[in-house]
């Protein structure tokens, strides 16, 4: 770590605390050469495994940008969009693991877009699980009504 006043590499860490969102460390540091203080912030950088072997940097924007297209014409909001993002790097970044496989980004992403439109749902899974017959689509509709007549089934009190 170079000190950002006097570019010295000999830093030391007064103190590290947790940030509010768990995703990141806070660090309070001085210089050995100029005896200034400064702080610094760390993230862990999550990383994708494509199938290909390669990896790239998780971006919320690229993880976005394909449930974009499954919601074109639907009304959902950029806003919408936007807490969907951080709602799947959340979740990802809950699992504990700097590399996740390309797939489990997708499955991370199901869950709440499911509960965002049900149409762009279908769409994105449509794709994402290569349905390949009218048959896969009517077997995921029969499974989100189920789950759906689960969900406003009245509560036995007594």
């Amino acid at each position: 770590m170079h000190c950002p006043y006097c570019r010295n590499t000999d830093t030391r860490v007064l103190d590290s605390r947790v940030a509010d969102d768990g995703g990141s460390i806070r660090r309070r540091r001085t210089c050995s050469a100029c005896e200034r203080r400064f702080t610094t912030v760390e993230m862990m950088q999550l990383t994708v495994l494509k199938r290909s072997g390669a990896t790239e940097p998780f971006t919320r924007e690229k993880a976005i940008a394909g449930v974009r297209k499954a919601c074109k014409g639907r009304p959902v909001t950029e806003d919408q969009l936007a807490c969907l993002g951080q709602a799947v790097e959340d979740a990802l970044r809950l699992g504990g693991a700097a590399e996740i496989p390309a797939h489990e980004v997708g499955l991370a992403i199901l869950e709440p877009l499911r509960a965002l439109d049900e149409v762009a749902y279908l769409r994105f899974a449509s794709v994402y699980r290569a349905f390949e017959s009218a048959d896969d689509f009517e077997d995921e509709i029969a499974a989100l009504r189920a789950e759906r007549a689960v969900v406003t089934q009245p509560v036995p009190t007594g």
